[in-house]
């Protein structure tokens, strides 16, 4: 290999200088170095927040690669023609890339490594976007983990990969190739009037991330076993966000869960399993890849949730007369984030006491969700709709409002976000008119809806569902 001949670095949800195998590696060869972000389809296929939020997230990198005095490069079109008209540009003898794990990237991944290696061209994959590799881990007779308790034991004591310091520099090529300008892909052109508004809530970037991780556990990780579930209180860590298009690696949070949890700090167990929930999330989407379209359990597709519910528009705009269900609605599409107590409610309110297929608001997070994660997303629609894994049985459906009364017991959270509940609603409240559609034609001098679904007869109805798939499996 001509130590000359420059690597194309493949960026993609791996936004950040440390912790960045491929990136460290790219570094330590000697070889010029061309960061690359391509627009490609599967960038262009990305709902409203969460493509926007990445061109930001882009935006933010290529300043970081400047202060190593390097730059990005960025190209638009089908990744393999792209790649490959860099390559005939700079004569890179290689493309290396961070490893991903859902379906659609890994066809795309398969199909340009082959490529490439036809044309003598060195593709590599590199670790880096979880923990622990899907097939590593394994239980005892060789089969992926299908519950998450036994699959955080596997893990909890394994070794994970050293942490890598940020490089100082990249080698330049001789010529840089040209690259496109961010602001002419329109990355957040379906946001519309909404960007305004949620982008006063993100912390994009590198270094924004490792200042929250660092906030967090100088402040919240004690009482984080106990605080986490309270909507009223800011006791997560909010790095969802960060993590998603790789601007923190899981490695930089579980280095900081486990000096927590050796400062004997209450809460940095409970936070290292929910880290692990998220590398199980990665783990079931590599190992059953049909989590993100079908029922992951057997048997439910054929249970009768619809797709057309009259009421789903009141759910999407926080307007289903539940407070809590429109709270976290209007929290979503305010900030781009939701609550992960809050994303349960909504999740059971709308697949049971709506019946209305898990699907329909998958899809949904994936439009409205700065922190949106193909994994994450799939797992958790599933395990709160019954049908996926370590389900809670379909038969416990949430009570939107005892568990408002037990979240968030003096109606904060709710008055925060939905204007109505208020004389004089505060501006948290009151955005949502800014950043929603015109075409929804609401304003905060609506009065507050009567409730969409009777809670009680919603509950009976999905039971009585329930009931008759059981029933029709035996038949």
């Amino acid at each position: 290999m001509s130590e000359t001949a420059p690597i194309l670095l493949w960026l993609r949800r791996d936004l950040r200088l440390s912790d960045h195998p491929a990136l460290s590696a790219a570094a330590a060869s000697g070889r010029p170095v061309i960061p690359v972000f391509l627009c490609d389809p599967l960038v262009e296929g990305l709902g409203a927040a969460p493509k926007w939020r990445l061109g930001l997230g882009v935006e933010s990198f290529a300043r970081r690669l400047e202060s190593i005095g390097s730059r990005l490069i960025l190209r638009r079109g089908a990744a393999l023609d792209a790649l490959q008209g860099l390559i005939r540009e700079t004569g890179a003898s290689a493309v290396w890339w961070t490893r991903a794990y859902d379906p659609d990237q890994i066809a795309r991944d398969t199909a340009v490594k082959a490529a490439l290696k036809d044309q003598g061209i060195e593709a590599r994959s590199f670790p880096g976007h979880l923990l622990f590799e899907p097939w590593e881990v394994a239980t005892g007779q060789g089969k992926f983990y299908q519950v998450y308790t036994p699959f955080w034991k596997a893990v909890r004591g394994r070794d994970v990969a050293a942490r890598r310091a940020a490089p100082k520099e990249l080698r330049a090529p001789a010529d840089w190739p040209a690259s496109e300008q961010l602001a002419d892909w329109h990355l957040g052109r379906a946001m519309n009037r909404g960007a305004d508004v949620v982008a006063t809530y993100l912390h994009v970037g590198e270094e924004a991330a490792q200042a929250r991780l660092a906030g967090f556990m100088r402040h919240r990780i004690e009482t984080y076993a106990q605080d986490r579930d309270r909507l009223d209180i800011d006791a997560t860590s909010g790095l969802s966000e960060n993590l998603t298009y790789g601007e923190i690696s899981p490695l930089a949070l579980w280095e900081a869960g486990q000096r927590a949890l050796q400062d004997g700090k209450a809460g940095a167990e409970t936070f290292l399993k929910e880290v692990v929930w998220r590398e199980f999330a990665y783990h079931l989407i590599y190992h059953t890849p049909h989590i993100t379209t079908q029922s992951w359990r057997d048997g439910w597709e054929g249970f009768p949730w619809r797709k057309d519910h009259p009421g789903l528009l009141r759910w999407k705009q926080g307007r289903t007369g539940i407070e809590v269900v429109d709270a976290a609605m209007r929290e979503m599409y305010v900030t781009g984030r939701m609550h992960n107590r809050a994303r349960m409610l909504v999740g059971s309110y709308l697949t049971k006491h709506m019946l209305t297929d898990w699907r329909v608001g998958l899809d949904w997070f994936a439009e409205c969700l700065v922190d949106w994660d193909p994994a994450a997303n799939a797992m958790g629609w599933q395990w709160v709709a019954g049908s996926g894994p370590d389900a809670a049985p379909y038969f416990r459906i949430f009570n939107p409002e005892t568990q408002a009364d037990k979240f968030d017991p003096k109606r904060l959270y709710r008055k925060t976000w939905v204007a109505e509940l208020s004389d004089t609603p505060p501006e948290t409240a009151l955005q949502l008119f800014d950043a929603c559609p015109r075409s929804w034609d609401i304003d905060a001098t609506m009065d507050y809806p009567a409730p969409l679904v009777d809670l009680a007869l919603g509950r009976k109805r999905a039971l009585d569902a329930y009931q008759n798939r059981q029933q029709a499996e035996k038949a």
